[in-house]
């Protein structure tokens, strides 16, 4: 299907990772003619987080990976812990009892991924990859996308036109350049968003963490997590202020960002030194940045956006995953019953304004917990106090993981039995 010389699809989804990826599934499903393009070669790991709420696992299942998942993922997550300074205080993750999984698990984004592009594959989605959107023009019947290729894969189409176009580009990633009218103009950051934070990464064997065990890091300029994925490998993840990156550099002058933030780490959170007490580094310490948290306003005429350029929440409390995955639920479900060759411009407007109120509806109480909990960890003068509250009460922390979604029901969108299967 061509017009003026450029292939025509139903829809085009910038970025393969869970958001964009399950888009591609789910539209497929409904009988769309979908392309997914991601300008990385995968399989890779990249700094975000790797826990999977229980109903992040349902939403799997519906998407048709959920077994291959969970034979790949590491231990279910039953216990979280709070650990900051001398204090490690642990507490039970609430089950989720409104689903077919009890608890969450984590595995590597390389393995995830891959897994959501091979079955997108399966579908009939074209992919391509590596390739990157340069620009996209709106017009009365859909977008005009122009495409750069790598040198590795020659038959890419350099233009391409699709009734709609769906951004789901990373946290620290440019999304599609808009050429014309409002779209033009950057995407506006909510008020949560006023953080200057820097996301480090890496992964270790060896680690004598509990598996199961969910921490939750809290010193002072940043915050952290700890996590055991597949094959015993486990994950040390933080963000950190700039001005207290600024310090750790300083007070190791001869090591490299991520060394020094993990020296800064093991001195801050003495649960952190003992996790990793023989443990080996496996790889580079990965960072990226700033992360900015918050629900990201797109122009009314660009793309529809899921996943983290809709917005997103501190990593903290682990929900990337989940808000990803539940991005795509919520704007398929606005696209279901709709013609592709019936959307213009009008339609287009009419249900990003629909898909935006649902996602404000879902996400906007998680959003502000996190920026709370996230105030809290990194300030000792509320994470002490706070510490000293979790020794009497731990069931506490049980709560908040409650608060945080960790129990949530799965989130399947009443897509007809059909495009489910």
């Amino acid at each position: 299907m061509t017009r003026g010389g450029a292939t025509r699809f139903d829809a085009v989804i910038c970025g393969a990772g869970p958001a964009g990826a399950t888009a591609a599934i789910l539209l497929a499903r409904l009988g769309w003619r979908v392309m997914l393009v991601e300008q990385q070669r995968y399989p890779r790991q990249k700094v975000c987080g790797e826990c999977m709420s229980a109903g992040s696992l349902a939403l799997l299942d519906a998407l048709g990976i959920g077994a291959a998942v969970r034979e790949r993922a590491g231990p279910e997550l039953r216990q979280v812990a709070w650990m900051g300074g001398e204090d490690t205080v642990i507490a039970e993750l609430p089950p989720c009892h409104a689903g077919p999984h009890l608890f969450g698990r984590a595995l590597g984004r390389d393995h995830l991924d891959s897994l959501l592009v091979d079955r997108a594959r399966e579908l009939g989605v074209a992919i391509r990859q590596p390739a990157k959107l340069q620009a996209a023009r709106a017009q009365a019947t859909g977008f005009d996308c122009l495409f750069a290729a790598d040198r590795g894969v020659p038959e890419l189409e350099r233009e391409v036109s699709a009734a709609i176009l769906i951004d789901a580009h990373g946290s620290w990633e440019a999304g599609p350049r808009q050429v014309e009218g409002d779209a033009a103009r950057p995407a506006r950051v909510s008020r949560l968003a006023r953080a200057d934070l820097f996301g480090f990464k890496a992964s270790f064997f060896g680690s004598t963490l509990r598996a199961g065990l969910l921490p939750v890091l809290s010193f002072a300029g940043g915050y952290g997590g700890m996590v055991q994925a597949e094959d015993g490998r486990v994950t040390l993840a933080c963000c950190i202020r700039r001005d207290t990156l600024r310090e750790c550099r300083a007070r190791a002058p001869g090591l490299s960002a991520g060394e020094a933030v993990e020296r800064y780490l093991r001195a801050s959170c003495r649960g952190v030194d003992a996790a990793l007490a023989g443990a080996r580094r496996s790889g580079p310490w990965y960072s990226v940045g700033p992360v900015r948290p918050g629900m990201h306003r797109a122009a009314p005429s660009g793309p529809l956006c899921v996943g983290n350029a809709a917005g997103e929440t501190h990593p903290l409390i682990g929900e990337g995953i989940s808000m990803a995955l539940q991005s795509s639920f919520l704007l398929v479900e606005e696209l279901r019953g709709i013609a592709p060759a019936r959307i213009d411009a009008e339609l287009r407007r009419a249900i990003g304004h629909r898909y935006a109120e649902a996602w404000r509806a879902a996400f906007t109480r998680r959003l502000r917990f996190a920026a709370v909990f996230a105030q809290l960890a990194m300030r000792p003068a509320l994470s002490r106090p706070a510490a000293g509250i979790l020794r009497h009460w731990p069931g506490v922390l049980t709560d908040a993981a409650r608060w945080a979604g960790k129990a949530g029901a799965p989130f399947i969108s009443s897509l007809p039995r059909a495009a489910l299967s």
